[in-house]
């Protein structure tokens, strides 16, 4: 449920700071005052798109807050996203700039709009003021069958979700099969292409990281002789030759300078440095006697890698790649081959299409079943509520008829109606007149409503097109409905207002720079009447509509 809302420096706002409590409220004002702003302003704190339009003129920024209670569904998605807090609820904030920037939060941690938007529709649902008109479109006849299939069996959203992905996967594999039978030539000349060049590369057999490993090997092989001279001469010098090598000119100085160090004990730091210089020129004594016992000339050794690396620069000669390249590109081409393979196998591409056919159908026939359930129970809903709304006798079905398989089943959705008692039912968009469809639309909405768990409702102005009695009508409905869940209505029509347990009004003032503002009050008993009696009576009040208005609200 909706607690506060808080709007500042946003389109004519000012700063607003609303409460708002359970059950029905509704929002009424003179034309252009800005009824719809608190609306669009919610709907921004919801994840909706905005941009430096809705900035307030001479503002550096817009910022609305809106605070919620969440059901266990919602803080469950809360915690699941890390954004539940220890008193629990959720606190919406959006903010955007002069500069169309924006920063979305949710408990004071930064987050997407999408994530606004995605805990939103948990949050509210909105119908907004051309909901009839969205009606006459197939699309959303069927987007709001299936809201209601879904809400009267859980596993609808997921049936229709699948329909989708399975039509897709089914498509995909006909596109594959059609293609082949197209191209079937050339094809098969692709693949006896890839099969050479796979096999070239299979008979070299050039393993990862095998060209830098054979032409380290290389390079030691061709210098064996230098490397042999090099390290056998300096071993020679370090300890081996006759005439004084180092480490045993080392070892003698070392002798006598030790001798000293007990006339000066300045000397001693001097000895321990030659002696750690000693063990040093002797430790690579034994590294370069090691090193001499592995290197040896092999010049068998040596042509079998010439052999090697001719044949791997050749290989990668033909295929336009570096030797170091060579696994990879053999790896890539026998993807390519088994792809290439798989595409041209006919009977597998009809084996796969058949069970991908036959799975899609099975779950379309599913959710074409939910569907009819919900077709019947939503149609006779909404034609009890039409009898209520004046227009008795007159019924509405919803029509399921059978297409070609698509990415939404199996079905067209078609609303119909019939006005009067003895009419057959035909297409809405065909005989439904503007006032009848702005009926027939509110009664799909509420009887929608109740079908969802969505905890706050909001109507903006889904009953224009209706009054007299019908308004009072449309009032006791939304009043209904506001008993069991939160329900927010922007209203033009008294009958409708005097419904409400919560009544706001929207209106335009000046403010002391002579910029004009909008600013939203909430009524009490006395400014009720006032209010209402202006909405039945015009600019000009009188004693008639004041009485009239206090009818209205039983006072």
């Amino acid at each position: 449920m909706l607690h506060t809302l808080s709007i500042r420096d946003f389109v004519i706002v000012d700063t607003i700071e609303l409460e708002f409590s359970a059950g029905f409220s509704v929002l009424t004002g003179e034309t252009g005052a800005g009824k719809s702003i608190l609306i669009d302003a919610l709907t921004l704190a919801l994840g909706g798109r905005g941009d430096a339009s809705v900035v307030r003129e001479g503002a550096a920024k817009a910022d609305i807050t809106a605070d919620f209670s969440v059901s266990d569904v919602a803080q469950a998605w809360l915690v699941a996203n890390e954004f539940a807090n220890d008193e629990g609820g959720a606190l919406l904030r959006r903010v955007i700039d002069n500069a169309g920037r924006s920063k979305a939060y949710i408990n004071g941690i930064p987050a997407t709009a999408a994530q606004l938007r995605e805990l939103g529709d948990m949050l509210v649902d909105i119908h907004g003021q051309h909901a009839h008109q969205s009606l006459l479109k197939s699309e959303a006849q069927r987007a709001l069958l299936d809201g209601q299939a879904t809400a009267r069996e859980a596993g609808a959203e997921q049936d229709a979700r699948q329909v989708a992905a399975l039509h897709k996967r089914w498509r995909a594999l006909v596109r594959q099969r059609e293609e082949f039978e197209t191209n079937a030539a050339n094809v098969l000349y692709e693949r006896e292409r890839l099969e050479w060049q796979v096999g070239e590369l299979e008979k070299l057999a050039a393993k990862p990281g095998e060209w830098t490993d054979i032409t380290n090997e290389h390079s030691r092989l061709s210098h064996a002789a230098s490397l042999l001279e090099g390290a056998q001469e300096a071993l020679a010098i370090i300890s081996e030759q006759e005439d004084h090598p180092i480490v045993s000119q080392l070892s003698a100085l070392n002798q006598k300078l030790g001798k000293l160090v007990s006339v000066d004990a300045e000397l001693q730091p001097i000895v321990d440095l030659i002696e750690s210089s000693r063990i040093q020129l002797q430790e690579s004594v034994y590294a370069l006697n090691n090193y001499l016992d592995r290197v040896e000339l092999d010049p068998e050794r040596l042509h079998q890698l010439d052999a090697r690396m001719e044949a791997m620069h050749s290989t990668a000669r033909k295929f336009r790649v570096t030797p170091e390249e060579l696994p990879e590109e053999h790896a890539k081409l026998s993807e390519k081959l088994q792809h290439l393979a798989d595409a041209s196998d006919i009977e597998g591409l009809l084996r796969q299409e058949a069970k991908i056919e036959a799975e899609y159908r099975a779950v379309a026939e599913r959710l074409s079943d939910t569907r009819r359930a919900a077709a019947l129970e939503l149609g006779q809903a909404v034609t009890r509520a039409m009898q209520e709304l004046s227009m008795t006798g007159g019924s509405f079905e919803i029509a399921l008829h059978p297409c070609e398989p698509a990415a939404h089943g199996l079905e067209q959705v078609e609303f119909l109606v019939a006005g009067h008692a003895g009419t057959a039912p035909r297409s809405l968009a065909k005989v439904a007149s503007g006032g009848e469809l702005a009926r027939i639309a509110l009664a799909i909405s509420v009887i929608t409503s109740h079908a969802t768990t969505t905890p706050t409702l909001i109507f903006d102005e889904v009953d224009s097109g209706i009054g007299g009695a019908v308004a009072e009508v449309v009032g006791r409905l939304l009043k209904r409905l506001g008993q069991g869940r939160q329900v927010l209505c922007v209203t033009h029509l008294p009958q409708v207002a005097s419904q409400a347990n919560q009544h706001f009004q929207v209106a335009k003032s000046t403010l002391d720079n002579g910029k004009t503002a909008s600013r939203i009050d909430m009524l009490d008993a006395k400014a009720r009447v006032e209010e209402v009696a202006r909405m039945l009576g015009g600019l000009e009040i009188t004693a008639t509509t004041r009485k009239h208005a206090r009818e209205l609200l039983a006072i």
